[in-house]
């Protein structure tokens, strides 16, 4: 799968994520192909992890939604992706059910956006949460999660508690690996 995390600290936000993607046992690195797992949206950074379909998918989905794509606050992003669910269902064909007794229909996205406003999480059932210091998705996200909270407050900024996130991610979960990509930008009041 994947490890990206997002970071608050001292008025910067970051983000930042590995580049591996992986069908079942295999491995697709950088070297055959540039696995761009963050893109931009706006102001906002935004990173999936799951099934590599969804990267072409929310790309084209969340830029081409321009102004109705809103990223900035947790009631914006609950919103937006509540459009994008019913988007991807209509215009994508987004396959719902994942257990019979679900709540709610699952939009099957597991993404992190970083902007000047802050970091967010959104799940399938369109949980939205907005962090205070840290989070992590993908299937090294408990690595990252660790080695975050180890160096959260003796670490200077944003971006070194991402890089280390992510590279505690790639040391110890096997479909995580480099080269990493961490984007940073200053927080707005």
């Amino acid at each position: 799968m994947t490890t990206c995390v997002v970071v608050k600290k001292n008025n910067q936000i970051a983000i930042a994520s590995d580049s591996l993607v992986t069908f079942g046992d295999t491995r697709l690195s950088h070297a055959y192909e540039v696995n761009e797992k963050i893109f931009p949206v706006g102001d906002s950074y935004v990173t999936l992890a799951g099934t590599a379909a969804h990267f072409p998918v929310m790309r084209k989905l969340l830029t081409g939604m321009e102004d109705e794509c809103k990223l900035g606050s947790r009631e914006e992003v609950f919103e937006t992706f509540s459009r994008v669910h019913e988007i991807l269902k209509e215009k994508y064909f987004l396959n719902t059910k994942e257990d019979e007794d679900d709540p709610y229909e699952s939009s099957q996205i597991t993404a992190l956006i970083a902007n000047p406003h802050g970091i967010f999480g959104v799940y399938s059932y369109r949980e939205v949460f907005s962090f205070d210091r840290f989070w992590g998705i993908g299937s090294g996200r408990n690595f990252a999660l660790g080695a975050m909270y180890a160096v959260y407050d003796k670490a200077t900024s944003a971006r070194e508690i991402a890089e280390i996130g992510v590279h505690a991610g790639a040391e110890f979960d096997k479909s995580t690996s480099g080269p990493f990509r961490i984007y940073s930008v200053p927080m707005r009041d």
